[in-house]
C-alpha cells in the first residue's frame, strides 16, 4: 500500500465546483463525490482541512458591479461559504467522517468560532476541519483564506481543486487552442505572468511561507487521493523549479 507524501493538507474547493453543470446552487451528487474523495484521504491518516468558496451562491465582485457596497457584498459572500461548508459537513458526516466547521464570523448556533489551537487539535484527532466565512474581513478572497489558514495550521501543501481545468495553462484553454499546460511553476512565474492560479495576495502569502500549491481537476474521482499519494497530476507551484 502506498504511503501519503503529505501529513496535513488544506483542500481549496471553489464554490462554482459545487454547482456541477447547473451553474448555480449546490449539486448533491457533486457534494457527495467530493466527500467521498475526502474520505479516501482521511482513511490514509492524512489530516484534512478544507476551505470552500461561495461563488455558486454569491460573488462579492459581482455584487459590487450591481451597485452594492464592496464590504457588504463581500460579507454576503462569506455567508455563502458558510452555507457550502455546512452542506459539505453534512455529506461527510453521512459517510461517517467526523467533521467540524469553524467560522471567522461568530455564529455559535451552527458552527465553532475559528480558534487555531482548537483546529489543530481536531486535525490531530482525525477530524476534518472546514474553514468558513473567509478571513472574516472584506476585500480578501477565499484563496487568501486557504493560504492564511495553511500557514497558521502548518499545512504542508494547498490542493487547489478545480472544476473545469486540470492544471494551470498559459491561457484559457477553452478560448485558446494553443494554450500550454504547465507541469511545474514558481510563485514568481504565477505573479509575473498573471496566470490567475490565485490572486496576488494569496500567491505572495504562499511564497513567503513556502507553501506549495497543486492545481488539479476535482471532477475525476480519486484525484485528491492521487495527489496525496504523490502522483504527478495537474500543476505544482513552488518556490523553485528543480
Amino acid at each position: 500500500m502506498q504511503s501519503p507524501v503529505y501529513k496535513r493538507i488544506v483542500l481549496k474547493v471553489s464554490g462554482e465546483s459545487l454547482s456541477g453543470n447547473n451553474g448555480y446552487g449546490i449539486d448533491a451528487a457533486v457534494i457527495a463525490s467530493i466527500a467521498e474523495q475526502v474520505k479516501e484521504v482521511v482513511e490514509l491518516k492524512v489530516e484534512v482541512a478544507i476551505v470552500v468558496g461561495g461563488g455558486n451562491i454569491w460573488r462579492g465582485i459581482a455584487g459590487t458591479a450591481k451597485g452594492i457596497d464592496r464590504a457588504t457584498a463581500d460579507y454576503m459572500g462569506m455567508l455563502a461559504t458558510v452555507m457550502n461548508s455546512l452542506a459539505l459537513q453534512d455529506a461527510l458526516e453521512q459517510m461517517e467522517v467526523p467533521t467540524r466547521v469553524q467560522t471567522s464570523i461568530a455564529m455559535q448556533q451552527i458552527a465553532e468560532p475559528y480558534i487555531r489551537r482548537r483546529a489543530i487539535r481536531h486535525l490531530e484527532k482525525g477530524r476534518v476541519v472546514i474553514f468558513a466565512a473567509g478571513t472574516g474581513n472584506p476585500f480578501f478572497s477565499t484563496d487568501t483564506t486557504a493560504a492564511l489558514r495553511a500557514a497558521e495550521i502548518e499545512a504542508e501543501v494547498i490542493l487547489m481543486a478545480k472544476n473545469k481545468v486540470d492544471g494551470v495553462y498559459s491561457a484559457d484553454p477553452f478560448k485558446d487552442e494553443t494554450a500550454e499546460k504547465f507541469d511545474t511553476l514558481t510563485y514568481l512565474d504565477v505573479l509575473n505572468r498573471n496566470l490567475g492560479v490565485m490572486d496576488s495576495t494569496s500567491t505572495s502569502l504562499c511564497m513567503d511561507n513556502n507553501i506549495p500549491l497543486v492545481v488539479f481537476a476535482i471532477t475525476k474521482q480519486g484525484n485528491i487521493k492521487r495527489v496525496v499519494l504523490g502522483e504527478k497530476i495537474g500543476t505544482i507551484v513552488k518556490g523553485s523549479v528543480d
